[in-house]
């Protein structure tokens, strides 16, 4: 279980260091795992942010310390985030990957695949279950008002470092971000060797290196934008 120490960053810095890392989520009893493949970092002066339109009650996990959970509803399903360092400052999961080991053996693809089935009510294939932010939050079964505002825990909810590093991350602008409202910002990561499952493929035909996309490896800084 990942530490407060490890939430309480940097926006830009937690959301690509939060990729490869894996989600545990105990769902009716059984623990269901996802590795976390795509992010994007919000901040309080970012007109972007939920919290750019200032502290609500429903809000408040966005001002707590790093580490507090922070879900909303968006596209009439779930989503999740973590507060990072600083009030009104976070990193939303945007897309992940089933996990499968010792905690979560590969049984657990049927209950991630019941948990969100397709339209027609079939199994989605693995890479499709968690390519979203929505679907993501519903292959595992989390749900808004059981864990908005609350804090990670051992036994239900918590954030795993399996050992698992990009070998490259692919950083460009976010997605879904309404016009006028900072969508410049680079401020979206993805690990490059899940760039085909994430919710829009970054490296897609007509996409120009150092104009849509740039590529960061080792310890190598985002691009602010």
């Amino acid at each position: 279980m990942l530490p407060d120490t490890f939430f309480n960053r940097p926006a830009l810095e937690l959301a690509p260091d939060l990729l490869g890392k894996v989600i545990r989520y105990c769902h009716e009893g059984v623990w269901l795992s996802v590795q976390i493949i795509e992010t994007e970092a919000y901040m309080l002066t970012d007109k972007g942010s939920h919290a750019s339109l200032g502290y609500t009650e429903k809000r408040q996990a966005l001002f707590k310390d790093g580490g507090t959970i922070y879900m909303y509803y968006s596209r009439g399903g779930d989503s999740v985030n973590f507060s990072a360092k600083g009030p009104g400052n976070a990193v939303l999961i945007k897309s992940g990957y089933p996990y499968f080991d010792a905690l979560s053996p590969e049984s657990t693809l049927s209950i991630l695949q019941a948990n969100n089935p397709d339209r027609q009510g079939q199994p989605r294939p693995l890479h499709k279950l968690c390519s979203g932010q929505t679907l993501l939050c519903k292959s595992l079964g989390l749900k808004v008002p059981d864990w908005d505002n609350q804090d990670f825990d051992g036994q239900r909810f918590y954030v795993e470092d399996c050992g698992i590093r990009p070998s490259e991350i692919i950083q460009a602008r976010r997605l879904g971000i309404t016009q006028g409202r900072d969508e410049h910002l680079p401020y979206r990561f993805v690990d490059a060797d899940y760039v085909k499952y994430c919710t829009k493929n970054p490296l897609r035909r007509g996409q120009v290196e150092g104009q849509d996309f740039w590529r960061l490896t080792g310890d190598q800084a985002p691009v602010l934008g």
